[in-house]
């Protein structure tokens, strides 16, 4: 959790749009050495300076402009979750809640939502009960909404809660890209990125790419992150993860998120080397119905793949005893059984490489996936990032051309 004061900030982002800030005082209703002591506080949290001081009024530094456009960013998030919440939120009544709105209130919420109880938020955040109990039960009563209620279990948060939670999360995940722009600006720390990372990603696509960026952008973090689809999906959409590489989903499903496609991904019938099905002149679809699989979790695209190499030849889909999402538990129930896996051959490159295991193709004839990027709808990249976004596209349009066998 980033410890700038959101009232502050709230206050810098008024004395950027007017110019002036006997302005912003005047509009926010407050003097103007606490409008002053306000701009300091942010500028020592960004260790830089963002105004530069003139008789007349202020102008914006160069990150002065990058804070104040990532600023409008997370109070547009707050907003939408007040919003949201089922308030009428008129011009006064919004200027009151963001003069009010503390960071101790909101980080008790994100605290008391992640734990699903007081007192084990109240441990995660090493405070003492009352404190987070007292500091949410006060951002309850600032926005006139029930966040809490009693149930079997306790007192835990209702949905407003969550959802207002969430906004709070993408307001500072914008803080954090605010900080790192700036920081990358003065050529230091230039910020963090997370990636989560489907099968195929994690296996073979980001490893190269992220060496790569790593060589040109020592200063920046990457970190790759392992999950389900909807895991992942969860992560995104609350800011804790930038951006999703792997299977596209049905775009029609999700409004709230960006799909970009990278590349069409063949997909292979694997199998261990010394497999009885590669001594057969022709493999047909029932011999395949016959066999042992390690069958994809259902939900999965490559789930609807899987199903589809029968049904296309209508034949129902073999039961399978097993059902993975694991490549490393994959593997091991390829080499040591003779069951068969419909999987992208790229995921076991190296396996391939080494003779361990072997591609059939699919009899139905060629069968891919759509692999791409997923981000947050409205997502703003910074430099850095754009940059590692490039790298992948670049890897991942010579992926499909490397040769596996």
């Amino acid at each position: 959790m980033l410890s700038i004061n959101l009232k502050h900030l709230y206050f810098f982002a008024e004395v950027a749009r007017l110019g002036n800030i006997t302005a912003a005082a005047n509009s926010l209703n407050l003097s103007q050495p606490a409008i002053t002591q306000a701009v300091v506080n942010v500028e020592k949290f960004f260790a830089t300076t963002l105004l530069n001081r003139t008789y007349t009024g202020v102008t914006l530094t160069a990150a002065g402009q990058l804070c104040r456009t990532r600023a409008e960013r997370a109070f547009i998030h707050l907003h939408t979750g007040m919003t949201e919440l089922g308030k009428p939120l008129a011009s006064q009544r919004k200027v009151h809640l963001f003069r009010s709105l503390t960071t101790s209130q909101v980080d008790a919420l994100l605290a008391v939502v992640e734990h699903r109880n007081f007192s084990a938020a109240s441990r995660s955040r090493q405070l003492a009960q009352p404190t987070i109990h007292r500091a949410s039960r006060d951002l309850e009563r600032l926005l006139d909404v029930p966040l809490f209620e009693k149930t079997s279990y306790g007192v835990v948060p209702t949905r407003d809660a969550e959802r207002f939670a969430r906004k709070i999360k993408l307001a500072f995940a914008e803080v954090a890209q605010a900080r790192a722009e700036i920081g990358s600006l003065q050529g230091g720390e230039s910020g963090r990125t997370v990636i989560g990372a489907l099968p195929l990603a994690r296996t073979f696509l980001l490893p190269s790419a992220v060496m790569q960026f790593s060589t040109e952008h020592p200063q920046h973090q990457v970190e790759i992150v392992e999950g389900t689809y909807n895991q992942l999906m969860h992560g995104l959409g609350i800011g804790e993860i930038d951006f999703v590489i792997g299977a596209l989903r049905d775009s029609a499903a999700i409004s709230d998120v960006v799909q970009e496609h990278l590349f069409d991904d063949p997909l292979s019938i694997i199998l261990r080397a010394d497999h009885s099905l590669l001594r057969k002149r022709r493999v047909t679809i029932a011999t395949l119905a016959r066999a042992p699989w390690v069958a994809p979790r259902p939900g999965s695209p490559l789930r609807d793949h899987y199903n589809q190499l029968f049904t296309a030849a209508g034949i129902d889909p073999p039961f399978a005893s097993i059902e993975c999402n694991s490549i490393s538990a994959a593997r091991a129930l390829l080499l040591e059984s003779d069951r068969l896996m419909l999987l992208s051959a790229h995921q076991v490159y190296y396996d391939l490489r080494a003779g361990l295991l072997k591609t059939l193709a699919p009899p139905s004839g060629k069968m891919t996936r759509s692999i791409g990027i997923t981000t947050r709808r409205g997502w703003q990249p910074t430099n850095a990032q754009q940059a590692l976004l490039e790298v992948v596209k670049e890897h991942a349009r010579n992926l499909p051309r490397k040769q596996l066998l």
